[in-house]
């Protein structure tokens, strides 16, 4: 109720709508706006059904980017930090003498990374030779997090121990975020979700005073 509230005053613009037309056309294999009777059959739903939808993503979208976007940039640098993504190789051990067998092979090139992951490793790593992410970088536990920032690429890391686990890493590839369009978008929606949120709480604590003090005499 609060989100068709806010977007009832925006408009559709034709060229929106049909640029939305055609993705749904596309999303459903279809190629051509002659199919578009073809794709309400197969979807089951009526004209005026899918139009009205299509007319309230171009509504919310066009609201949130009026409302959010100028505050976009200043969100992203705040939140860059968990934006910026990282691809490393990672071996888990409970066995520091093996941890350091076992990077000493790597770093003198006698065995290779993914292999020794495959068959050595102790976590979920095992079964992706080794290789976690690409992942926001504040995904990983803040000792991993801190080695990573300062890791140079392709560079092996000693291993190094976090709570029951011994850890051989590589930083294979370093992402910093970028404020693009795409980026600018996700930031707008997450404020858009934030203050929906908000007002639901707000309006459902409102409710919830004014029902409290009503009584049935």
């Amino acid at each position: 109720m609060i989100t068709s509230e806010a977007i009832s005053g925006m408009s559709v613009p034709e060229e929106a709508l049909n640029r939305a037309k055609l993705e749904l056309l596309e999303q459903r294999g279809f190629e051509t706006m002659d199919q578009w009777p073809e794709m309400l059959a197969a979807l089951g739903r009526s004209n005026d059904e899918v139009m009205d939808r299509l007319e309230r993503v171009i509504r919310r979208q066009g609201y949130i980017r009026e409302q959010f976007a100028p505050k976009a940039e200043a969100r992203f640098l705040e939140r860059k930090n968990e934006l910026d993504q990282v691809v490393y190789s990672l071996l888990r051990l409970s066995n520091n003498f093996l941890a350091r067998e076992l990077y000493l092979q790597i770093e003198s090139g006698e065995s290779n990374f993914a292999d020794l992951a495959k068959r050595y490793a102790e976590g979920p790593e095992r079964n992706t030779n080794g290789i976690v992410g690409p992942v926001s970088l504040t995904q990983a536990h803040p000792v991993l997090v801190e080695k990573l920032r300062v890791a140079q690429p392709g560079v092996l890391l000693e291993p190094f121990r976090i709570a029951d686990w011994w850890l051989v890493v590589r930083l294979e590839r370093y992402s910093p975020a970028t404020f693009t369009p795409e980026i600018s978008d996700q930031m707008c929606r997450e404020m858009f979700d934030a203050w929906i949120a908000e007002e639901t709480a707000s309006t459902l604590s409102r409710l919830e005073a004014e029902y409290s003090d009503f009584s049935v005499s």
